[in-house]
């Protein structure tokens, strides 16, 4: 099944998700269906809060962007109750998009390495570190669980610039070729 996806203004992008358990409800069902969403959407990664459930779920393809970072070619994962322990090496920034965002993009900076600790599908339990592309699109992922939004980590100049934007995409002033659901 492909969910609409949420689009900024919703309450659920702003709530601090859930952890889960292995006996989470249809959980197979749910993480094939945020594969099949992320797809449909030709998005690298998708966290549960943007198909609306306020869990601490998220899936990542990182093969689209193969041809620029190699390592990426089988980064295919899902991240369930994960934590960021630690964070290390240069902060970096680069331009940055969302789903739950359409057509906005920013400059956004961040740590070039992290530490996770997740579970995986099969709830067998992880602690790596991840650097690079990978760790970017894991931290702007994780953030949705935290109910934090690229766009709040945008310099303040910036902000003050693409608060009409924002309210335009409130408001579905917007056209992409995935299904949406817009604040109420």
């Amino acid at each position: 099944m492909i969910y609409p996806i949420v689009i900024y203004g919703s309450p659920v992008l702003r709530k601090v998700a859930k952890e889960i358990d292995k006996d989470y409800p249809g959980l197979d069902k749910f993480i094939e269906d945020m594969w099949e969403t992320m797809y449909h959407s030709d998005g690298l990664g998708l966290a549960s809060p943007q198909v609306g459930k306020s869990v601490r779920l998220f899936v990542i393809d990182g093969s689209p962007l193969e041809e620029d970072e190699p390592a990426l070619k089988d980064f295919k994962r899902v991240f369930i109750n994960a934590q960021i322990v630690e964070k290390a090496g240069e902060e970096k920034t680069v331009n940055e998009g969302c789903l739950s965002i359409p057509l906005l993009r920013e400059d956004v900076v961040r740590p070039s390495k992290i530490r996770m600790e997740y579970y995986d599908e099969d709830f067998n339990f992880h602690d790596e570190w991840f650097d690079g592309m990978a760790a970017r699109v894991i931290q702007h992922e994780y953030d949705h669980t935290e109910g934090i939004l690229f766009t709040d980590k945008v310099a303040p100049i910036k902000k003050r610039l693409i608060k009409g934007k924002l309210l335009a995409i409130t408001k579905g002033k917007f056209n992409v070729d995935y299904k949406v659901k817009l604040p109420k």
